[in-house]
């Protein structure tokens, strides 16, 4: 049994709450607070003063209220249960909460992140008499149509088993027994506890060389994330972070997704909740939801849960990650969650860093994304998992000069700077492609050359060099007028346009263009570059610029984006051949 320590309360500022009498009590201890017994947690000690952060409105708490200590830290419930549910930022299921309290949730309400009812089918993969060490399987429960999950022995624990029961349990029946080496029988259930602001624990760490293919074009060929990467999308309010964010969790290439609604605003976290369940997977069938866990958290609960639902996510993610399962986690958005931090820290009274916000940000944003990766899980069969983590920032006017966005940029690997100016002109995804990079390009372009085309980096390579120039051209443009150019340089103009337009111009609404596979990618841009490439040599023998821009063909290329997947490859075959006849065609007869 846990001791518990008791104190009262001195001082209420807001969600901050100072305790004396708590010496007994530990940082990061969860403790209840007053007689309406509010969750909180233990972030400063002094002498026997305890700092609580209260992740539930404190309105009407005063001095010499109780405070119990539960002497342990925060942390979630791991077991069959989680996949499909809607949390709050401590794991609180939002479902039961409204069916117990209505839609005005009382503070102090409690309830089991994981139903204690539900019965689960559990079938045994291990013996009696195997050895088992941590992280090893010890069966598995079809959670639902998509997600096998397995029941692993707890870090920590390793030994002979004893005991193990086939059958229907519920998540807190024990399942099993194992004989440690110190002679003593332990029961396994098939759930565990986690503290969330510790990562679990993992064999090793492996470089990712893999993409996650994500079915946005703009990403997925220009600026790709790898498998167990870190990206952020920083951007001003308005230029599509939260679309982006929704398409990456409906289209990833991920097993599981862990999607944080941090701070966001409650109608676009209401959007969320009810599109989710609507949303197909594409590859199954199913719901999405049979692979989503959701996390809500919006900008009008208490400031302090924001906090804690960054850990919370990711701690879940890992345990999916530990059982071999490719996840991706979406914090939407991290500012918000900093905008937490800074608020604390200033109630606390600590020395205030860049713009108010705590010394101490830039180290706790990198024990979140460091989280993330590829690793070797734990146990004998030699698991590999992935936690894929992508952060949105949202700084004040779209300024990458805040603290927030600087400190984020100096972590991740990826960076996907979104524009007003491109999304005031209807371009979504509004990746501006100058000044977004990604420093996975270079493993994922081996990858690519292996297994899409052997010319992907140079396509790839020569697009983005066509883009650059036009933004050159285009200064040379404004200053004297298109008619000053040579036939070549309007015709890198007219070919980056295609790109943009008809290439990283992608449209989330429409069934077809939502998501475009890596062949289709690749045929598409090989499309734009033929024309480029074969209307250079066209112009070297004579052709006219204005015959090169209006080949029939074009308009096939530009359209080949709302062609459904089944129909690209012939699709394309045939436009390659018809771009190649009608370039030729342009040209004067008798040209060599």
């Amino acid at each position: 049994m846990l001791s518990k320590s008791q104190g009262t309360i001195v001082k209420v500022s807001g969600p901050l709450v100072v305790a004396a009498g708590m010496r007994d009590a530990e940082l990061f201890d969860v403790v209840r607070v007053s007689e309406k017994k509010l969750i909180g947690e233990i972030i400063e000690m002094h002498g026997d003063r305890a700092s609580i952060q209260v992740y539930e409105d404190t309105a009407g708490l005063g001095p010499g209220e109780p405070v119990v200590s539960e002497g342990a830290p925060l942390s979630v419930e791991l077991a069959p249960g989680l996949i499909g549910q809607i949390f709050d930022g401590i794991q609180r299921p939002l479902d039961r909460l409204v069916a117990l309290a209505g839609n005005n949730i009382d503070r102090g309400v409690t309830v089991p992140a994981i139903d204690r009812d539900r019965i689960w089918s559990f079938r045994p993969i291990a013996a009696v008499g195997a050895t088992v060490t941590s992280g090893d399987v010890l069966g598995t429960v079809q959670e639902t149509e998509l997600v096998l999950h397995k029941v692993m022995v707890p870090p920590g624990l390793a030994g002979t088993i004893e005991t193990i029961e086939s059958g229907d349990k519920k998540v807190t029946e024990t399942i099993a027994t194992i004989r440690t080496a110190a002679g003593k029988s332990v029961p396994v259930t098939m759930m565990q506890k986690w503290p969330v602001r510790r990562g679990r624990p993992y064999a090793e760490k492996i470089s990712p060389d893999a993409p996650l293919v994500t079915g946005q074009r703009v990403i997925d060929t220009f600026f790709p994330v790898a498998k167990g990467g870190t990206a952020t999308v920083p951007g001003p309010f308005g230029s599509g972070k939260t679309v982006i964010q929704h398409q990456l969790a409906k289209w990833a290439e991920s097993d599981i997704v862990v999607y944080i609604g941090c701070g966001e605003r409650g109608n676009e976290m209401t959007d969320v909740l009810m599109e989710f369940p609507e949303l197909i997977d594409p590859k199954s069938g199913h719901s999405l939801m049979k692979r989503t866990i959701l996390i809500a958290n919006t900008s009008d609960m208490p400031v302090a849960a924001r906090e804690a639902s960054i850990y919370t996510g990711i701690t879940i993610a890992e345990y999916f990650r530990d059982m071999g399962f490719s996840v991706s986690i979406m914090a939407d958005s991290t500012s918000r969650w900093a905008e937490a931090l800074r608020e604390m820290s200033g109630r606390l009274e600590e020395m205030p860093g860049e713009e108010g916000y705590p010394a101490y940000l830039g180290s706790r944003l990198a024990n979140f994304y460091e989280r993330a990766g590829s690793v070797r899980c734990l146990g004998s069969e030699g698991r590999t998992g992935v936690l894929t983590a992508i952060g949105a920032v949202s700084p004040p006017g779209g300024d990458l000069s805040d603290p927030v966005a600087q400190s984020t940029l100096r972590i991740v690997k990826v960076f996907w700077g979104l524009d007003s100016a491109l999304a005031y002109k209807r371009h979504f995804p509004a990746i501006n492609w100058l000044n977004s990079y990604s420093l996975y390009t270079d493993k994922i372009d081996t990858w690519m050359n292996q297994t899409v085309t052997p010319d992907w980096s140079r396509l790839r390579t020569d697009a983005m060099r066509l883009l650059q120039e036009e933004s050159e051209l285009e200064e040379i443009v404004r200053l004297v007028g298109q008619d000053s150019l040579s036939a070549v340089d309007r015709l890198k103009l007219e070919a980056a346009r295609s790109v943009r337009e008809d290439f990283l111009h992608q449209n989330s609404f429409d069934e077809i263009d939502t998501y475009t596979s890596l062949q289709k990618q690749q045929r598409m841009l090989s499309l734009m570059m033929q024309f480029f490439y074969e209307g250079q040599r066209a112009l070297e023998r004579n052709a006219s610029f204005r015959d090169l821009v209006n080949v029939p063909a074009r308009d096939g290329v530009s359209r080949l984006k709302f062609v459904p997947e089944a129909e690209v490859m012939e699709r394309a075959d045939r436009l390659t051949r018809e771009l190649t006849e009608q370039i030729e065609a342009a040209i004067p007869q008798g040209v060599m």
